[in-house]
């Protein structure tokens, strides 16, 4: 994390940090508009569902990872250089902006931090906001190379639901099966546990303090030192519940291709209810 007071110092200096706007929202289509609207001074835009995915499928999910030659050409476009300090944002809690957080440390950019409370509380801070388009200050040099951080495959994810602890990110009805919005069935994969990633943040869109989190996890059986895991709809909000973890103190690896691609796949089994089975 990186707060309001820390960013805005070096932001206006000779040598700011790459700022990079991530918005985006299931849903929300206009993620490149809102930043035209009104977005951090220097922040360039990144476009989720082309920059930091590569194409969806049933067989790979809505949000696969992008491959690292794709990924290095944007995160080049973006302005990010070798060892410069990356910042990422968005207005939705960081819900999105995890995405490049994590992204860009699996790919092994090593100083990538997240503005805790995003752009709501950049505004509510009384710092200034500009319109229309920019471009990075420098060009990107950025070298990338994948596998720094930890991916399930499906039938890994299954068995960490068995053996370890496996958390469902999304909403606790769509868990439950009450409701799916967007994939092919309803329902969680068995053994999972609910943990919806709204319950990371207080009511300012900043992170939970980090023992509050050591609690909230713990409730669920994700302790340090137990294998961990995490799924969401399409792997993009379980970036966010990946840093959650790692503020309290707890690795977790991600499952990118996450409920969009195991619903898709008529061999997994679904479970549904609001308790795991």
């Amino acid at each position: 994390m990186v707060t309001i007071d820390e960013l805005a110092e070096p932001l206006s200096s000779d040598a700011p940090p790459v700022l990079l706007d991530v918005r985006w929202a299931l849903g929300d289509t206009e993620g490149r508009q809102h930043y035209l609207d009104a977005h951090i001074p220097g922040a360039v835009f990144v476009d989720l569902d082309t920059e930091l995915a590569a194409p969806g499928s049933p067989e790979l999910g809505r949000h696969p990872l992008p491959t690292v030659t794709d990924l290095q050409h944007a995160a080049r476009r973006w302005g990010v250089r070798a060892g410069s300090p990356v910042v990422v944002y968005d207005a939705t809690g960081n819900l999105a902006a995890a995405r490049a957080w994590w992204l860009l440390r699996w790919a092994g950019v090593a100083d990538v931090t997240m503005l805790d409370g995003g752009l709501g509380a950049w505004t509510s801070a009384g710092h200034p906001v500009r319109s229309g388009d920019e471009h990075p200050r420098l060009p990107g040099d950025v070298v990338l190379t994948a596998g720094h951080l930890p991916t399930l495959t499906a039938d890994e994810a299954a068995e960490l639901a068995a053996h370890g602890r496996l958390l469902d990110a999304r909403a606790a009805e769509r868990y439950s099966g009450e409701t799916e919005p967007v994939d092919p069935r309803a329902g969680h994969i068995p053994g999972a546990r609910s943990a919806p990633t709204s319950e990371n943040l207080g009511p300012d869109g900043r992170f939970a303090p980090a023992e509050a989190l050591r609690e909230r996890f713990a409730a669920v059986g994700a302790k340090p030192g137990r294998p961990v895991g995490v799924y969401c709809g399409s792997g993009v909000t379980a970036a966010h519940q990946v840093a959650a973890l790692a503020l309290a103190g707890v690795d977790a690896a991600l499952y990118p291709g996450s409920w969009s691609q195991w619903s898709s796949d008529p061999g997994r089994p679904v479970a549904t209810g609001p308790d795991p089975r």
